[in-house]
C-alpha cells in the first residue's frame, strides 16, 4: 500500500491538481475566516467551518475524480489490477493518498486559530471539534468521490457526477421537509450529512457522528474493492 500511496501522492504534486485544490481551499477558508472572524471581531470560528461545507462539495470531486479513471485513460488499469498486491491495498492506498492531501488543506485553519489568539481567547477545543468535523466529513466525501471515479474512465465525467452524488447528500435535509412519512423523516434525519456537521460546529459533539462518517468512508471504500473484484475476475 505504501507504493501505490507514495506513487499516487507525488501524481498529485506533478499534475496541477494539488495546487489547484489548495489554492482553491485557502483563498475561499481565508475570506471565510475574514468575514466571519476578523470583520466581526470574533474569535469564534464556526460560521467560517459552517461555509466550507458547500467548498468541500465543489472541491473534493477535483481530487478524486483521476483516481480511478485516469488509470482506465492511459490504459494501465490491468496492469494495477495484476500487480503483486491487494485490491485492498490499492484502493486504500489511493483513497489515502487524497485524504492526505485533503489534511493538508485543513492546516490552514490552525494558522488562523493562532492569528486569532494575538488578538484574544481561542476556544481551542471547539478548533479541534471542528476540525475534526471537516476532517471526517471530506474522508466519507472522498470515499464516494473514489467510487465514483472507479465507476467512469472520463475525469470530467467522474467529477461531474461526484458533485452530483454529494450534492444529493447535502440536500437529504431539503429533501426531507417534502416527505411527510414519518418512518422515512427518522431515516433520512440520521443520514443527513449537514445535520451532523453542523451540530459539532455549534458544539454539540456526538461520538457517533464519528462513528457514521467513518463507517460511510468504510461502505465505499468496500464498494470500490468490489468494484475491482468483479474487474479482476470478468
Amino acid at each position: 500500500m505504501g507504493a501505490i500511496f507514495r506513487r499516487e501522492f507525488g501524481a498529485y504534486f506533478t499534475s496541477s491538481i494539488a495546487y489547484i485544490f489548495l489554492a482553491v481551499f485557502w483563498i475561499f477558508s481565508g475570506y471565510f475566516f475574514f468575514a466571519g472572524c476578523l470583520v466581526s471581531a470574533t474569535t469564534d470560528m464556526s460560521r467560517m467551518f459552517q461555509s466550507m461545507f458547500l467548498i468541500i462539495i465543489f472541491l473534493i470531486p477535483i481530487l478524486t475524480m483521476r483516481l480511478f479513471s485516469e488509470e482506465k485513460k492511459q490504459k494501465t488499469e490491468q496492469g494495477l489490477l495484476t500487480a503483486p498486491v491487494s485490491l485492498g491495498e490499492i484502493v486504500f492506498g489511493k483513497y489515502f493518498a487524497a485524504l492526505a492531501l485533503y489534511t493538508i488543506a485543513l492546516l490552514m485553519p490552525f494558522v488562523y486559530a493562532l492569528i486569532l489568539s494575538g488578538f484574544g481567547v481561542v476556544e481551542w477545543g471547539m478548533i479541534f471539534a471542528n476540525f475534526l468535523a471537516l476532517f471526517l466529513l471530506g474522508a466519507a466525501f472522498i470515499a464516494v468521490g473514489e467510487l465514483v471515479s472507479a465507476l467512469t474512465e472520463n475525469q470530467i465525467a467522474a467529477a461531474v457526477l461526484s458533485f452530483i452524488a454529494l450534492m444529493t447528500l447535502y440536500m437529504i435535509d431539503v429533501i426531507n421537509n417534502y416527505i411527510s412519512v414519518k418512518p422515512i423523516n427518522t431515516v433520512l434525519e440520521k443520514l443527513s450529512f449537514y445535520r451532523k456537521y453542523y451540530a459539532i460546529t455549534c458544539g454539540l459533539f456526538n461520538v457517533s457522528t464519528i462513528v457514521f462518517y467513518v463507517s460511510v468512508a468504510v461502505v465505499f471504500n468496500y464498494l470500490t474493492i468490489r468494484v475491482f473484484e468483479r474487474r479482476r475476475w470478468s
